[in-house]
């Protein structure tokens, strides 16, 4: 999202510096592509594919059921039309002819849940989708998804700062349902994070590692899609993986990190 995400309307302002993001990540051991066709709109999937296609070895996922008419204006829209439009321009843009997943990026209120869901099904079904996901949703909207067609993944903020959905991710681990983490680096608004390099044993390491390292412990269904265009911290976002917390160190950090944002303001997607 960060590459062509809020505020960015079209192409990023460095094209071959996104690109060059886009395939260092691949370098380093990624092999989780999040997108979206609202993201640009629509140039982040072209972007993905102009960077990485075919694609070998790697998991793209990416969301539609919404509109974007200007930077910062974003709606649901679930009616069954759009979202077969919205899967077909995806598989062109992408250059594919199956998505690995396809996450209704919000749920339309005025759109019967089961409409807009069973099109995804039908779509599955014709070999044009591999998996369906949710974003940002509760676990009674979960579960009534799951009554039309099969859920596999969740995406929700969450992050250290941000834990508005610890029941969700509780949830889904239950059920077996990956839970993807948008936003774990919290807003940049702010930075309650600087304070966690105090935690025992792990002065001089950067916050954002050990907010990462934070998120990855929380729970084995959980994936997190830390954001960037900047390639010094893409780096040291996938060297996060390498930093392995205690679970004393765990339970500080989280006590730590909820009294520093205590007054903080969520970001919007």
């Amino acid at each position: 999202m960060r590459l062509t995400g809020p505020g960015i309307w079209g192409d990023p302002p460095d094209r071959d510096n996104a690109i060059a993001v886009l395939r260092r990540a691949v370098e380093l051991g990624v092999d989780f592509i999040d997108t979206a066709e609202a993201y640009g709109p629509w140039t982040n999937e072209e972007l993905i594919r102009q960077a990485l296609h075919p694609y070998s070895g790697l998991v793209i996922a990416t969301k539609g059921g919404g509109i974007r008419p200007g930077p910062d204006e974003w709606e649901a829209l679930g009616r069954p039309g759009f979202i077969r439009q919205g899967v077909e321009t995806s598989l062109r843009r992408l250059g594919v002819e199956c998505l690995d997943l396809y996450q209704l990026h919000r749920i339309d209120p005025e759109v019967p849940l089961a409409d807009t869901l069973g099109t995804l099904k039908e779509l599955q079904e014709a070999g044009k989708i591999r998996h369906v996901g949710l974003s940002e949703v509760d676990t009674g909207e979960i579960e009534s998804a799951r009554e039309t067609v099969d859920i596999v993944s969740v995406q929700n903020r969450y992050g250290l700062d941000f834990r508005e959905w610890e029941h969700v991710i509780d949830h889904c681990s239950r059920e077996d349902i990956t839970f993807i983490a948008w936003g774990p680096l919290g807003s940049g608004t702010r930075d309650p994070l600087q304070t966690l390099g105090q935690a025992e044993g792990l002065a001089g390491v950067s916050a954002t590692r050990i907010a990462l390292a934070w998120l990855l412990h929380r729970a084995e269904n959980t994936v997190a899609i830390p954001g960037t265009a900047s390639l010094r911290h893409l780096e040291e976002n996938v060297a996060a993986a390498g930093l392995r917390l205690t679970d004393e160190q765990f339970e500080q950090l989280g006590t730590t990190a909820v009294a520093g944002s205590a007054e903080s303001v969520p970001s919007a997607e």
